[in-house]
């Protein structure tokens, strides 16, 4: 018998099942982690496995853009450093501190686009081109903070890293309109489609007449403002910003968040949907080894592993495809 199901409903079918396949995953760590602890399913603590999330989701939101192209980028936690240092120091200037979060966001869109700029019109690697851009922008914070943390107690845009609204933290509401807003531009947009084609077969998409260099250069650009946004939201939630150690290793949650929820290396096939969540199963990893009393050294190596599990799957689910 002939199969009559088109390539398009298989594909739709196979991202369908990459990102409900990970949901028994993520309610079989939430049930393990609550018998273990006691806690989990607590009010409090979903509430704090939801801030912890949001800073990632949005974060995975933005390279879910750039992996879909088949790139890369390592410098999110480096620029979320930065734009929270700028978001900090702007607040401190008297009567337009609330600025420091379009300042925050300015800095991450323009830093993601000098990337952009890079990788499309030079065509350097993105691996090499954010690596090095995790570096160099690291120093800007480091710089900007003078080596040291900045702190404003009185952060005029405290409410959206502390507050919530019908006892829904701010961080997450923001990070959902994140994720709503992406999914419009990747599933209800012609440039949605373009990205796609550019992760699918860029000469491919050269040839049917998509500027894949405009499309790279909007996902660096997006993968860039996010971070800043989320530069901001940690701001908000910790009052203070230190070049150093803020947003250290951000960029694999955020890789393993979007490997996890479905989106493949390769780029061309995967889901907004998905990187939730990934982001979502990263967060209460994080939170249910702690309620557990597992060290500090041990989270390390259980997050290194899922990094690792995700690249395995991400490889598994290539020759899944293949095969179909």
């Amino acid at each position: 018998m002939t199969d009559q199901t088109s390539p398009a409903a298989r594909q739709r079918l196979r991202t369908m099942m990459s990102v409900v396949g990970m949901l028994p995953v993520l309610i079989l760590l939430a049930v393990i982690f609550e018998v273990m602890s006691g806690r989990f399913m607590s009010v409090n603590n979903l509430s704090n496995v939801m801030q912890q999330a949001s800073i990632n989701i949005v974060l995975a939101s933005g390279m879910t853009f750039v992996i879909l192209t088949g790139g890369i980028d390592l410098s999110v936690g480096s620029i979320l450093a930065t734009s929270a240092m700028v978001a900090v120091i702007v607040s401190l200037i008297p009567e337009v501190g609330w600025l420091g979060v379009p300042a925050a966001m300015g800095v991450g869109l323009a830093c993601g686009l000098a990337n952009g700029i890079l990788i499309s019109a030079l065509k350097l690697p993105p691996f090499i081109v954010t690596l090095g851009s995790l570096t160099a922008v690291r120093g800007i914070a480091r710089l900007l903070g003078n080596d040291t943390t900045v702190f404003n107690p009185d952060l005029p845009f405290d409410v959206i890293g502390n507050g919530s609204l019908f006892g829904i933290p701010w961080l997450a509401i923001i990070a959902f309109v994140v994720v709503l807003a992406s999914w419009f531009v990747l599933k209800r947009t012609v440039l949605g489609t373009w990205i796609y084609a550019t992760g699918g077969n860029p000469e491919a998409a050269r040839l049917t007449g998509i500027k894949v260099p405009l499309v790279l250069l909007f996902v660096y650009g997006i993968s860039g403002l996010f971070a800043g946004l989320g530069g901001a939201m940690a701001a908000a939630r910790l009052y203070a910003a230190n070049g150093l150690q803020l947003g250290q290793a951000y960029e694999l949650d955020a890789i393993a968040a979007v490997i996890l929820g479905g989106t493949s290396f390769v780029g061309g096939i995967g889901s907004i949907w998905g990187t939730l969540v990934g982001a979502l199963i990263i967060a209460v990893l994080s939170n249910g080894l702690i309620l557990i009393g597992v060290s500090d050294i041990w989270q390390y190596i259980v997050k290194g592993l899922v990094i690792i599990a995700a690249v395995a799957l991400d490889r598994y689910r290539q020759k899944g495809g293949a095969r179909t």
